[in-house]
């Protein structure tokens, strides 16, 4: 059933072990080390079945390539999914013992893959990883980390929100905008302070009434029931929370100018990044615009950055999709089109070269 799964997939090579003690099945895949050794998270989640564990890795993997790629970092693309019965609670022993073997099984690709926190895992899960493998970023600050990476992330999507506003409006001024905010955890939160502090009007977007209320009083900001999230009018919409949104249902719905927000796999598919272009919105790629949470990562714990040059790479954000703005206008392509051709291009240079 496995080798269904994997048809098709056009990755390096993937690694799969079942956990008998907690019954979950362990999963790695890497995508690309043409630019350097597959970077992404490991995810913690519970599956209908395996084989979408396994086909949540592979898909994920090739999005953290291009990522990768669009950042301009040293590294290639990969995913990590624990598929678990059920989630093991914080700080338990039988968490703990869970991600120990994971870590072990990560060890065994030799430096072939380095994992991180995603969905369900946090720096505490990367400390107890780190005692088996040294292939693990995100760790806690306490323990030689640079902790969560959201706010690198918020900071990268604040700036990628800039570089649209100036090409859909002719300025990189915020002030007067409406945002609409969909999701506002640990980065959508933090965006919708950056966004206040910029002088935009926010609506806040979330499933958890109380959390939507608190961080919209916090900003002078209104909330949305979640139900209107996609058909409240704004200028910039800006998902932050689950994938898939963007689909050939929900797009005609939309009433604004700009997508663009820190949530992975918005596309519920490739053409629907051409109904976007179609409908005259302006797209800003989820891998390019979120990719701070990867260059805070790289940055702070590989490449030995400073906070100037970290502020630099994650302002580097806007000028990157500045960049896929224009290629998508002269090309005559959609915004989506146009950042996996950047993408390509680079890995393909970083191959020749």
């Amino acid at each position: 059933m496995f080798e269904e799964v994997v048809a098709g997939w056009d990755g390096e090579q993937w690694v799969h072990r079942l956990d008998e003690a907690s019954g979950a099945h362990l999963f790695v895949a890497v995508h690309s080390t043409v630019l350097g050794p597959g970077m992404g998270g490991t995810r913690l989640k519970v599956y209908p079945t395996p084989e979408d564990g396994l086909a949540d890795a592979l898909r994920l993997s090739q999005a953290m390539t291009f990522k990768q790629a669009a950042a301009g970092l040293p590294y290639g693309g990969g995913k990590a999914v624990i598929a678990a019965p059920s989630i093991p609670t914080p700080g338990t022993p039988e968490r703990r013992d869970l991600f120990l073997r994971h870590a072990d099984l990560i060890d065994s690709l030799a430096g072939a893959y380095f994992t991180a926190a995603d969905m369900n895992t946090g720096p505490a899960d990367m400390d107890t990883m780190f005692e088996r493998t040294p292939f693990v970023l995100g760790r806690s600050p306490e323990n030689g980390g640079s902790g969560e990476s959201g706010h690198g992330t918020a900071i990268g999507v604040f700036h990628g929100i800039k570089a649209a506003a100036l090409h859909a409006f002719g300025s990189v001024d915020l002030t007067g905008l409406t945002v609409l905010v969909q999701g506002v955890g640990s980065v959508g939160g933090r965006l919708v302070h950056h966004l206040h502090g910029a002088g935009v009007k926010v609506l806040v977007v979330d499933t958890d009434p109380a959390r939507a209320n608190t961080v919209a009083g916090e900003v002078d900001g209104d909330t949305v029931p979640v139900a209107d999230a996609l058909t409240t009018a704004c200028d910039v919409f800006a998902p932050c929370a689950t994938g898939g949104m963007l689909s050939r249902e929900s797009i005609p719905a939309l009433v604004c100018r700009v997508v663009a927000g820190a949530a992975n796999n918005q596309l519920a598919e490739p053409a629907d990044g051409d109904r976007l272009a179609a409908a005259g919105i302006l797209y800003a790629p989820d891998y390019v615009i979120n990719a701070g949470g990867v260059i805070h990562l790289a940055g702070y714990e590989t490449l030995g950055w400073d906070e100037p040059t970290m502020a630099a790479a994650l302002e580097g954000i806007g000028r990157t999709l500045t960049e896929v703005f224009a290629r998508a206008e002269v090309e005559g392509i959609s915004t989506a089109e146009a950042a996996d051709r950047l993408a390509l291009a680079r890995i393909e240079a970083g191959r020749a070269g």
